[in-house]
């Protein structure tokens, strides 16, 4: 009798479990990898904000580091990874990714090392402290890496030209979207979520839009492009915390439209708001790769979006159901949500089956095969 394949131990690391997309992507695979071929345990670095600890699967470990700053968990990091000794370290997010490829010459040979990135490197570099110093950072550290994961043609391309990395040592695999789990947590009730979608049939024309309240999200151009909307039909709802949070509501009372915008906060289950709406609005100036425009689709609800770096046009390629403006600019934003609401009679077609989770998660299983690696 052939004895079973041994499996292949993979340490999975995170930050830490605070409610982004990046972290769930990593939860999807923790969820989705074949146990027999397998073994992954989870590390993670910050204690605090836990908004995903119930998603992780009860059979995977997790090590909590328990540091609040990345740069007091180094050593625990390197003693770690030489003491558990994983074929695999998988990563993701920027600064972890970079602190892990700067690490490397102190940690095993023999380990694989593969960064999963979240975002186009170059275009958040203004938003960074020290830019310059980041950008030569990530040129030097990031070949370091065996595999990066870029989650579309635009990061590929970004993290070549810009910082150097070898095109050979990276794959484009894009983010997974579980649409019977949607589906199921859509059909939940929460008391402050808008009313049945009204918009083909009567006055009210119900906009969603989430993510993180920062520059980056263009929360600022969506209220100016309702506001130039011109059309009292319109209401909006806007799901997430952050910074900007005051600034916006500001602008909100600047523009009188107080009672046609509402901001909700973080929700952990923002489902029943996407499919509840007549469309989801993504004004981001830039992104990685945005989850929410595939979660929302996934709902059947369609996508009004900026032609934001980040893979946007490839889900409109590969998905349907996305109108994308022009350009990055309020005029533009506007005149794609007006085009929106003279054509919404006629449903688009939407398709996601390109995203389906098992699809993605097969791709990552075949990437991580000590075998693919080796070659890598």
């Amino acid at each position: 009798m052939k004895a079973p394949a041994a499996r292949t131990p993979i340490l999975f690391m995170l930050p830490s479990l605070a409610g982004g997309g990046a972290e769930r992507v990593v939860l999807a695979l923790l969820r989705g990898l074949d146990r027999e071929r397998f073994s992954p345990t989870l590390a993670v670095v910050a204690p605090g904000d836990r908004t995903w600890l119930a998603e992780v699967p009860d059979d995977v470990p997790m090590i909590d580091l328990g540091c609040r700053r990345l740069r007091s968990a180094l050593p625990r990091i390197v003693r770690l990874i030489r003491s558990t000794r994983p074929a695999v370290v998988f990563s993701t997010l920027s600064h972890l990714n970079l602190a892990l490829a700067a690490l490397r010459p102190l940690l095993p040979a023999r380990t694989r090392y593969v960064a999963r990135e979240s975002v186009v490197l170059g275009e958040i570099l203004g938003e960074l402290p020290a830019p310059r110093l980041w950008a030569l950072a990530c040129s030097r550290f990031y070949p370091r890496f065996d595999l990066v994961v870029c989650q579309s043609e635009d990061m590929r391309r970004d993290l070549h030209e810009r910082f150097g990395m070898p095109p050979d040592r990276m794959v484009t695999v894009h983010n997974p979207v579980d649409v019977p789990r949607i589906e199921g947590l859509a059909r939940r009730t929460d008391p402050d979520a808008p009313p049945t979608r009204t918009g083909t049939r009567g006055e009210r024309i119900e906009l969603v839009a989430a993510g993180r309240l920062t520059p980056q999200k263009g929360f600022d151009l969506l209220l100016d492009a309702l506001d130039r909307c011109d059309d009292p039909r319109l209401h909006l709802t806007v799901l997430g915390e952050g910074p900007m949070r005051a600034a916006l509501l500001a602008q909100v009372g600047r523009l009188s439209l107080g009672e046609r915008v509402r901001f909700l906060g973080f929700r952990p289950n923002p489902y029943p708001y996407l499919a509840d709406a007549d469309a989801f609005v993504l004004s981001s100036r830039f992104e990685g790769f945005p989850n929410v425009v595939l979660e929302a689709l996934a709902c059947g609800t369609p996508v009004i979006a900026t032609p934001a770096p980040g893979g946007i046009d490839e889900i409109a390629r590969l998905a349907g159901g996305v109108s994308v403006a022009a350009r990055i600019d309020a005029d533009a934003l506007a005149a794609a949500i007006r085009g929106f609401v003279a054509g919404r009679g006629r449903p688009p077609a939407i398709d996601v089956s390109a995203f389906e989770t098992g699809r993605i998660v097969r791709r990552y299983e075949d990437l991580l095969a000590p075998r693919a690696l080796a070659d890598a």
